[in-house]
């Protein structure tokens, strides 16, 4: 990408918000645009950041035999009404934006249980049909009261969420413990270290539940870690009449060897049992030619609170005053910004057009009215990992890599930058 194309707005980073510096420096580029508290526009930058890490969630869903699907984000009353649970979502939480005109009665989605019921049921008609998990990637829909953190809690997010289905508990629970497997290879590939917390669902001795949390100052959780084992228990637990029976069946017997982390979620994971099925009318077949009720779980991660965590946890200060931030190389949207000044302008467009042809996504930083102390600077406003500065000290043959969040430099010949990059 040609950085003249981007059109970013120059900021200064004494104005940029302390606890949340990486979005901010976005909003004040342009590559985020606020529309109104919660709701947002996204850039360049975000979206292929985006991109990317939704690609690695595809992948593991993928390998676990997931099969990708697109539900409704407009989904009718009627659906809602047959689990019960619109009142629910419209007048005991009012957390669902409501549609109600001369077509009928709709919500836009804040989830996505009953669609997945109904879909799952239409196409899982026999016990030999399972398992089976349908996942989805998309925007979902809020009345968030309090927004906060940008996109830590806004009203529209994008979201994944997976519906799975089984003949019976047994079933259910290997495809829980399975779903668990591969959370925990996508955050490892995200470059995300995550902690597994064991919670209740919302009631003792009800659904089994997970979350996957990851340690943030600018997280609105507190959880109870324990670090030489990397699991973790919500702190709610403790307000329980029989915390100790809970803690204890979880492997937790003396809560001082805790210690309390702040964090944010990135992750949820139900086992729902036949609480849809059974509230919807929606049954299988059995060996035996019955017709009996799905065991159920429902899997989510946060896209874009991931990418918000990423951006945070990767902010750069030097001298304790703010530089920027560095996106983590695995998941940048592009993993070099190429800098120079006139008098290299023929190498650097040599280099943009060289690494662009061997399918390195590369940042060429071709503003004509900026000098090349502001051009570096940018690079850390972009959060590109790498940078090459084609400045007077460049000797036309050595091209110097610097990484953006260490300092470390590293010089390479041209034909060598292709296996460094890749």
């Amino acid at each position: 990408m040609k950085l003249s194309k981007l059109n970013i707005k120059k900021i200064n980073l004494n104005d940029v918000d302390k606890d949340y510096s990486s979005q901010d420096i976005l909003m004040k580029s342009g590559e985020l645009y606020q529309f109104e508290s919660g709701i947002y526009g996204y850039g360049n930058i975000w979206n292929k950041l985006q991109r990317n890490i939704e690609n690695i969630i595809i992948d593991e869903l993928d390998k676990a035999d997931c099969i990708e699907t697109k539900f409704p984000v407009l989904q009718p009353k009627k659906i809602w009404d047959k689990s019960g649970r619109w009142d629910t979502y419209t007048k005991d939480s009012d957390i669902m934006y409501t549609i109600d005109n001369n077509l009928g009665e709709y919500g836009l989605a804040p989830t996505a249980e009953e669609c997945a019921t109904i879909f799952g049921s239409n196409r899982l008609i026999s016990y030999k049909n399972m398992p089976a998990t349908y996942y989805q990637i998309g925007e979902k829909f809020r009345k968030e009261i309090r927004t906060r953190g940008y996109l830590f809690r806004p009203r529209t997010f994008t979201m994944m969420d997976a519906y799975s289905f089984d003949k019976d508990e047994e079933g259910m629970h290997k495809t829980f413990n399975k779903m668990h497997e591969v959370y925990l290879n996508i955050f490892k590939r995200i470059g995300i270290n995550i902690i597994p917390v064991v919670s209740d669902g919302g009631t003792m001795g009800g659904r089994v539940s997970k979350e996957y949390q990851a340690i943030t100052n600018l997280g609105e959780d507190i959880i109870l870690y324990d670090e030489k084992h990397n699991i973790g228990i919500n702190k709610e637990v403790l307000e329980f009449d029989d915390k100790d029976v809970f803690l204890k069946a979880f492997g937790v017997d003396d809560i001082n060897t805790l210690k309390e982390v702040p964090s944010v979620e990135l992750g949820n994971n139900f086992e729902l049992k036949t609480k849809y099925s059974e509230d919807m009318n929606l049954y299988y077949v059995d060996e035996d030619g019955k017709s009996k009720p799905y065991y159920m779980g429902c899997y989510g991660i946060g896209v874009g609170r991931i990418v918000a965590t990423l951006l945070e946890n990767n902010v750069i200060k030097k001298d304790g005053k703010l530089k920027g931030f560095a996106i983590p190389e695995n998941v940048a949207p592009y993993k070099l910004q190429i800098i120079y000044n006139e008098d290299n302008k023929e190498y650097a467009d040599k280099l943009y057009n060289y690494l662009s042809e061997n399918n390195i996504s590369v940042i060429l930083d071709d503003r004509e009215s900026v000098n090349l102390g502001n051009k570096i600077n940018d690079v850390y406003v972009l959060g590109t990992p790498k940078m090459i500065v084609l400045g007077n000290k460049f000797d036309k043959e050595n091209y110097v890599i610097e990484d953006t969040k260490t300092g470390e430099t590293k010089s390479y010949k041209l034909d060598e930058l292709i296996n460094i990059l890749k």
